[in-house]
């Protein structure tokens, strides 16, 4: 399929946020729960060759070095955390209800906060940085924060470009009539941003209604794909081969050669929302799901054999370490064999 160019700037908000945002309320640091990791996790990353670093509910933040033995780090939330990402060895990042950024300049050890806006109640879902310097995060009903201080600063952006012809009439109507309506309504029209993916110079944005664009800006500008379906992605990843994988609601994929010009269906066997896309090692393609559904590829994504999980728990995000999977999920943590 052909790209949908869209060439609609955004607009970007005339206020910045830094640190302080959040002095009038103060947050409840996250407790030290001896079972931390066998409550409900969201995300987990590899830092360097021998750290992990898993993040959750109730502000949890979990480091291992072999994946079995499990810490909590000291965190000054207790807001659930969605996704954790590290540029570095040292510098990082996680993200998650309260529209909180978190940042760690010691490998995870500690966490200090960039963000936090509990008054938006709207969750941030993802976070990436391009160099140390420039940070983009989303979450639901299209929140954009971006950075280019190291997150000293967030600025919040609206994407224009995503709304509907309809939507932007209107909303320029809003706009002549009622500035304080215009900005209630550009807090809630835009669809959920569930997922950024670097790929190289450039950087996929996954959400809801199928939306599916890339940028070769670092999200600046953004061009759309054409729709290939209606529900919701979360996960896009490139096989060793060059092709695209994208996973979403009711066990959809979708596999697009030539960078996404051409998008085709492939068969999975399964309804279950499917949360991540794994490339291993040795070129296969894993794909993590709810109700204990892993599919596993060995000819670059084009057919899947299931492999159901006997606890039926979600899967939800992953990591090859050390020649084991090493996956999180609505009881923490868990090691899967792919043998």
């Amino acid at each position: 399929m052909r790209f949908l160019i869209i060439t609609v700037a955004f607009f970007v908000c005339s206020y910045s946020i830094n640190s302080y945002s959040f002095q009038n309320e103060i947050p409840t640091p996250s407790i030290q729960a001896p079972l931390a990791d066998k409550s409900l996790l969201l995300d987990i990353t590899q830092v360097g060759q021998k750290k992990l670093v898993a993040v959750g509910e109730y502000g949890h933040i979990l480091l291992s070095k072999d994946g079995k033995k499990w810490r909590q780090a000291e965190v000054p939330v207790q807001s659930t955390l969605t996704s954790v990402y590290f540029h570095t060895t040292e510098l990082g990042w996680a993200v998650g209800h309260d529209a909180t950024i978190l940042h760690s300049k010691d490998g995870g050890e500690s966490w200090a906060i960039q963000h936090y806006a509990p008054e938006l109640e709207k969750p941030l879902f993802d976070i990436v940085f391009n160099n140390t310097k420039d940070g983009i995060a989303v979450g639901a009903y299209g929140q954009t924060f971006r950075t280019s201080n190291g997150g000293k600063t967030w600025q919040s952006e609206f994407h224009q470009e995503f709304l509907l012809a309809d939507d932007i009439d209107y909303l320029a109507d809003l706009k002549r009539e009622d500035e304080e309506a215009y900005l209630d309504e550009i807090a809630f029209i835009l669809p959920h941003f569930n997922k950024l993916v670097k790929d190289g110079r450039t950087l996929f944005l996954l959400g809801e209604i199928g939306m599916l664009a890339k940028s070769n800006d670092f999200g600046m500008t953004w061009q759309k794909f054409d729709d290939i379906y209606q529900g919701s992605f979360f996960s896009l990843a490139r096989t060793k081969s060059g092709n695209l994988i994208v996973a979403g609601l009711r066990g959809h994929v979708f596999r697009g050669i030539k960078n996404g010009s051409t998008w085709s269906e492939v068969n999975t066997n399964t309804t279950a929302l499917l949360n991540e896309i794994i490339i291993s090692n040795d070129d296969r393609v894993i794909i993590l799901g709810n109700n204990g559904v892993l599919l596993e590829s060995n000819d670059d994504g084009v057919t899947y054999k299931l492999h159901a999980q006997k606890d039926g728990k979600a899967l939800i995000a992953g990591v090859l370490f050390q020649e084991q999977l090493i996956v999180v999920s609505d009881v923490g943590i868990k090691h899967i064999s792919l043998k």
